[in-house]
Protein backbone atom coordinates (compact mmCIF):
# COMPACT_ATOMS: atom_id res chain seq x y z
CA UNK A 1 0.00 0.00 0.00
CA UNK A 2 1.42 3.10 -0.77
CA UNK A 3 0.28 4.82 2.50
CA UNK A 4 2.80 2.51 4.09
CA UNK A 5 6.29 5.04 2.87
CA UNK A 6 4.11 7.44 5.08
CA UNK A 7 6.80 8.49 8.24
CA UNK A 8 5.50 11.95 9.31
CA UNK A 9 2.31 12.87 10.56
CA UNK A 10 0.85 16.49 10.60
CA UNK A 11 -2.46 18.16 12.11
CA UNK A 12 -3.68 21.37 11.40
CA UNK A 13 -6.81 22.90 13.61
CA UNK A 14 -7.89 25.67 11.02
CA UNK A 15 -10.20 28.61 11.40
CA UNK A 16 -12.19 30.90 9.20
CA UNK A 17 -12.89 33.87 11.32
CA UNK A 18 -12.48 37.09 10.00
CA UNK A 19 -8.80 38.83 10.22
CA UNK A 20 -5.22 38.23 9.06
CA UNK A 21 -3.78 36.19 11.96
CA UNK A 22 -5.85 33.42 13.95
CA UNK A 23 -5.69 32.21 17.48
CA UNK A 24 -7.78 29.77 16.48
CA UNK A 25 -5.17 27.96 14.31
CA UNK A 26 -2.39 25.22 15.13
CA UNK A 27 -0.31 23.13 13.64
CA UNK A 28 1.35 19.98 15.43
CA UNK A 29 3.71 17.44 13.91
CA UNK A 30 5.45 13.95 14.97
CA UNK A 31 7.41 11.27 13.21
CA UNK A 32 7.17 7.45 13.51
CA UNK A 33 7.92 7.20 17.17
CA UNK A 34 8.26 10.35 19.93
CA UNK A 35 5.75 12.88 21.15
CA UNK A 36 4.15 15.24 18.41
CA UNK A 37 5.53 18.98 19.03
CA UNK A 38 3.89 22.49 18.05
CA UNK A 39 4.99 23.65 14.44
CA UNK A 40 6.23 27.53 15.18
CA UNK A 41 5.09 27.08 18.78
CA UNK A 42 3.95 30.92 20.21
CA UNK A 43 3.40 31.72 16.55
CA UNK A 44 -0.39 33.48 15.58
CA UNK A 45 -1.10 32.01 12.10
CA UNK A 46 -2.77 33.17 9.33
CA UNK A 47 -4.07 31.13 6.33
CA UNK A 48 -1.55 32.55 3.84
CA UNK A 49 1.56 31.04 6.25
CA UNK A 50 -0.10 27.64 6.66
CA UNK A 51 -0.17 27.55 2.89
CA UNK A 52 3.06 28.19 2.39
CA UNK A 53 3.93 25.72 5.11
CA UNK A 54 1.97 22.97 3.03
CA UNK A 55 3.63 24.30 0.19
CA UNK A 56 7.57 24.36 1.47
CA UNK A 57 7.74 23.39 4.76
CA UNK A 58 6.34 19.75 4.81
CA UNK A 59 8.70 16.46 4.61
CA UNK A 60 8.00 14.69 1.40
CA UNK A 61 6.40 12.04 3.46
CA UNK A 62 4.04 14.00 5.17
CA UNK A 63 -0.07 12.76 5.80
CA UNK A 64 -2.12 16.55 6.78
CA UNK A 65 -4.87 16.61 7.86
CA UNK A 66 -6.97 19.49 7.77
CA UNK A 67 -9.78 20.41 10.69
CA UNK A 68 -12.69 21.71 7.84
CA UNK A 69 -14.93 19.97 5.68
CA UNK A 70 -12.85 19.14 1.98
CA UNK A 71 -16.26 20.27 0.19
CA UNK A 72 -20.21 20.88 0.24
CA UNK A 73 -23.05 18.16 -0.34
CA UNK A 74 -23.27 17.13 -3.94
CA UNK A 75 -24.76 13.43 -3.92
CA UNK A 76 -28.31 13.97 -1.95
CA UNK A 77 -29.67 16.21 -5.09
CA UNK A 78 -26.73 15.74 -7.83
CA UNK A 79 -25.42 19.04 -7.27
CA UNK A 80 -23.60 21.71 -5.29
CA UNK A 81 -26.17 24.54 -6.08
CA UNK A 82 -29.40 22.89 -7.63
CA UNK A 83 -30.55 25.38 -9.74
CA UNK A 84 -27.64 28.03 -10.62
CA UNK A 85 -25.67 27.50 -13.75
CA UNK A 86 -22.26 27.91 -12.43
CA UNK A 87 -22.99 24.89 -9.73
CA UNK A 88 -19.51 22.63 -10.79
CA UNK A 89 -19.58 19.41 -11.53
CA UNK A 90 -16.83 18.39 -9.03
CA UNK A 91 -14.37 18.99 -5.78
CA UNK A 92 -12.08 20.92 -7.37
CA UNK A 93 -14.47 23.00 -9.97
CA UNK A 94 -15.69 23.93 -6.28
CA UNK A 95 -12.43 25.42 -5.03
CA UNK A 96 -11.91 26.92 -8.00
CA UNK A 97 -15.41 28.49 -7.99
CA UNK A 98 -14.40 29.65 -4.37
CA UNK A 99 -11.37 31.49 -4.94
CA UNK A 100 -12.38 32.95 -7.98
CA UNK A 101 -15.15 34.28 -6.82
CA UNK A 102 -13.16 35.44 -3.47
CA UNK A 103 -10.12 37.00 -5.07
CA UNK A 104 -10.33 40.44 -3.50
CA UNK A 105 -11.24 39.07 -0.43
CA UNK A 106 -8.10 39.21 1.66
CA UNK A 107 -6.78 37.14 4.06
CA UNK A 108 -8.04 33.78 2.07
CA UNK A 109 -11.52 34.61 3.64
CA UNK A 110 -14.85 33.40 1.65
CA UNK A 111 -17.33 36.35 2.10
CA UNK A 112 -17.66 37.56 -1.18
CA UNK A 113 -18.61 33.92 -1.91
CA UNK A 114 -21.89 33.29 0.93
CA UNK A 115 -22.72 36.49 -0.50
CA UNK A 116 -23.15 35.85 -3.66
CA UNK A 117 -26.59 35.93 -5.17
CA UNK A 118 -26.82 32.26 -6.34
CA UNK A 119 -24.27 31.21 -3.67
CA UNK A 120 -26.17 32.86 -0.60
CA UNK A 121 -29.43 31.03 -1.69
CA UNK A 122 -27.86 27.84 -0.10
CA UNK A 123 -26.66 29.08 3.25
CA UNK A 124 -27.43 29.73 6.44
CA UNK A 125 -25.66 33.05 7.66
CA UNK A 126 -25.53 35.18 10.90
CA UNK A 127 -28.14 37.64 11.37
CA UNK A 128 -31.31 35.80 10.55
CA UNK A 129 -30.67 35.74 7.04
CA UNK A 130 -31.42 32.19 5.46
CA UNK A 131 -31.27 31.38 1.45
CA UNK A 132 -34.63 30.15 0.56
CA UNK A 133 -32.79 27.03 -0.87
CA UNK A 134 -31.35 26.27 2.66
CA UNK A 135 -32.82 22.99 3.88
CA UNK A 136 -34.29 23.32 6.81
CA UNK A 137 -33.28 21.88 9.84
CA UNK A 138 -29.46 21.07 10.04
CA UNK A 139 -28.81 21.98 6.47
CA UNK A 140 -27.64 19.17 4.05
CA UNK A 141 -25.49 16.27 4.76
CA UNK A 142 -22.76 14.50 3.06
CA UNK A 143 -22.54 11.01 2.85
CA UNK A 144 -19.58 11.14 5.19
CA UNK A 145 -21.19 13.19 7.69
CA UNK A 146 -24.21 10.77 7.66
CA UNK A 147 -21.67 8.13 8.66
CA UNK A 148 -20.42 10.29 11.13
CA UNK A 149 -24.02 10.57 12.36
CA UNK A 150 -24.40 7.10 12.13
CA UNK A 151 -21.13 6.51 14.72
CA UNK A 152 -22.72 8.75 17.09
CA UNK A 153 -21.37 12.09 16.49
CA UNK A 154 -23.01 15.17 15.78
CA UNK A 155 -21.97 16.97 12.13
CA UNK A 156 -23.11 20.19 10.98
CA UNK A 157 -23.36 21.21 7.27
CA UNK A 158 -20.95 22.99 5.86
CA UNK A 159 -23.75 25.44 4.17
CA UNK A 160 -24.47 26.66 7.68
CA UNK A 161 -22.20 29.35 8.26
CA UNK A 162 -24.18 30.21 12.23
CA UNK A 163 -23.14 28.85 16.07
CA UNK A 164 -20.28 27.65 17.48
CA UNK A 165 -20.09 23.80 15.98
CA UNK A 166 -20.58 25.57 12.49
CA UNK A 167 -17.53 24.57 10.22
CA UNK A 168 -18.90 26.23 6.82
CA UNK A 169 -16.53 29.35 7.68
CA UNK A 170 -13.57 27.26 7.53
CA UNK A 171 -14.63 24.89 4.92
CA UNK A 172 -15.26 28.13 2.57
CA UNK A 173 -11.79 29.48 3.75
CA UNK A 174 -9.69 25.81 3.18
CA UNK A 175 -11.17 25.23 -0.10
CA UNK A 176 -9.38 28.47 -1.30
CA UNK A 177 -5.77 26.81 0.24
CA UNK A 178 -6.46 23.50 -1.14
CA UNK A 179 -7.13 25.12 -5.03
CA UNK A 180 -3.54 27.23 -4.49
CA UNK A 181 -1.65 23.47 -3.02
CA UNK A 182 0.51 22.31 -6.54
CA UNK A 183 -0.70 19.48 -7.91
CA UNK A 184 2.25 17.52 -6.39
CA UNK A 185 0.39 17.52 -3.17
CA UNK A 186 -2.40 14.86 -3.19
CA UNK A 187 -5.25 15.38 -2.10
CA UNK A 188 -7.57 12.18 -0.72
CA UNK A 189 -9.54 10.89 -2.28
CA UNK A 190 -10.13 13.00 -5.14
CA UNK A 191 -6.28 11.53 -6.17
CA UNK A 192 -4.56 8.71 -5.36
CA UNK A 193 -1.90 7.92 -2.69
CA UNK A 194 0.92 8.51 -4.85
CA UNK A 195 4.13 6.62 -4.53
CA UNK A 196 5.97 9.78 -3.29
CA UNK A 197 4.70 13.30 -1.61
CA UNK A 198 2.75 14.88 0.76
CA UNK A 199 -1.12 13.60 1.35
CA UNK A 200 -3.74 15.97 2.60
CA UNK A 201 -6.67 14.72 4.35
CA UNK A 202 -9.51 15.83 6.54
CA UNK A 203 -9.95 15.35 9.86
CA UNK A 204 -12.74 16.00 12.36
CA UNK A 205 -10.43 16.40 15.62
CA UNK A 206 -13.04 14.51 17.77
CA UNK A 207 -12.44 11.39 16.67
CA UNK A 208 -9.09 11.41 17.60
CA UNK A 209 -10.38 12.45 21.32
CA UNK A 210 -12.89 9.78 21.21
CA UNK A 211 -10.17 7.18 20.34
CA UNK A 212 -8.18 8.49 23.19
CA UNK A 213 -10.94 7.94 25.74
CA UNK A 214 -13.07 11.36 25.74
CA UNK A 215 -16.62 11.64 25.95
CA UNK A 216 -18.06 12.86 22.89
CA UNK A 217 -19.55 15.81 24.57
CA UNK A 218 -16.54 16.45 26.10
CA UNK A 219 -13.82 16.23 23.69
CA UNK A 220 -12.06 19.56 23.94
CA UNK A 221 -8.78 19.35 26.18
CA UNK A 222 -7.39 22.73 27.47
CA UNK A 223 -4.83 21.39 29.89
CA UNK A 224 -1.49 19.72 29.44
CA UNK A 225 -2.29 17.34 31.61
CA UNK A 226 -5.84 15.96 29.79
CA UNK A 227 -3.77 16.39 26.55
CA UNK A 228 -1.09 14.19 27.50
CA UNK A 229 -3.52 11.59 29.46
CA UNK A 230 -4.94 11.13 25.74
CA UNK A 231 -1.70 11.29 24.25
CA UNK A 232 -0.79 8.04 26.73
CA UNK A 233 -4.33 6.51 25.90
CA UNK A 234 -3.33 6.19 21.89
CA UNK A 235 0.08 4.58 22.84
CA UNK A 236 2.11 8.44 22.30
CA UNK A 237 4.61 9.46 24.37
CA UNK A 238 3.05 12.63 26.76
CA UNK A 239 3.51 16.38 25.25
CA UNK A 240 5.42 17.23 28.61
CA UNK A 241 4.35 20.93 27.62
CA UNK A 242 3.24 23.65 30.59
CA UNK A 243 0.15 25.03 31.07
CA UNK A 244 -1.26 27.17 29.21
CA UNK A 245 -1.87 25.47 25.82
CA UNK A 246 -5.23 26.08 24.09
CA UNK A 247 -7.98 23.70 23.13
CA UNK A 248 -6.82 24.42 19.23
CA UNK A 249 -3.06 23.18 20.30
CA UNK A 250 -4.45 20.03 22.31
CA UNK A 251 -6.30 19.08 18.86
CA UNK A 252 -3.57 19.44 16.60
CA UNK A 253 -1.02 17.47 18.50
CA UNK A 254 -3.70 14.96 19.78
CA UNK A 255 -5.09 13.99 16.14
CA UNK A 256 -1.22 14.39 14.86
CA UNK A 257 -0.42 11.35 17.03
CA UNK A 258 -3.82 9.78 15.90
CA UNK A 259 -3.28 9.85 12.67
CA UNK A 260 0.14 7.76 13.29
CA UNK A 261 -2.14 5.07 14.86
CA UNK A 262 -4.61 4.62 11.48
CA UNK A 263 -2.67 6.16 8.18
CA UNK A 264 -1.46 2.22 7.64
CA UNK A 265 -4.69 0.78 8.42
CA UNK A 266 -6.21 -0.15 5.25
CA UNK A 267 -9.84 0.54 6.33
CA UNK A 268 -8.58 4.11 6.68
CA UNK A 269 -8.05 4.26 3.11
CA UNK A 270 -11.59 2.23 1.67
CA UNK A 271 -14.32 3.25 3.72
CA UNK A 272 -17.69 1.94 3.75
CA UNK A 273 -20.01 4.02 1.77
CA UNK A 274 -17.46 6.07 -0.22
CA UNK A 275 -18.61 5.25 -3.67
CA UNK A 276 -16.78 6.95 -6.59
CA UNK A 277 -19.24 9.69 -7.08
CA UNK A 278 -18.93 10.77 -3.15
CA UNK A 279 -14.98 10.65 -3.63
CA UNK A 280 -14.97 12.76 -7.01
CA UNK A 281 -17.58 14.67 -5.38
CA UNK A 282 -17.35 15.43 -1.46
CA UNK A 283 -14.42 13.78 -0.33
CA UNK A 284 -14.54 12.17 2.85
CA UNK A 285 -13.78 12.60 6.56
CA UNK A 286 -10.53 10.03 7.56
CA UNK A 287 -11.04 7.78 9.73
CA UNK A 288 -14.71 7.88 9.46
CA UNK A 289 -16.82 4.13 8.88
Amino acid sequence: MAADRLRHFAAVDWSGAVGQRQRGIAVAICGTDGAPALVRPGHVWSRAEVLDWLNDGLPVDTLVGLDLGIALPFVDRAAYFPGWTESPPDARALWALVDRLCADDADLSAGSFVAHEQASRHFRRHGGRVGDLFQPGRGRLRATEHAQAAAGLNPCSNLNLVGAAQVGKSSLTGMRVLHRLPRTVAIWPFDPVPAAGPVVVEIYTALAAIAAGRRKGRAKMRTAADLDTALIAIGSPPSDLADPVSDHQCDALLTAAWLRTVAHDPRSWRPAGMTREVAATEGWTFGVG
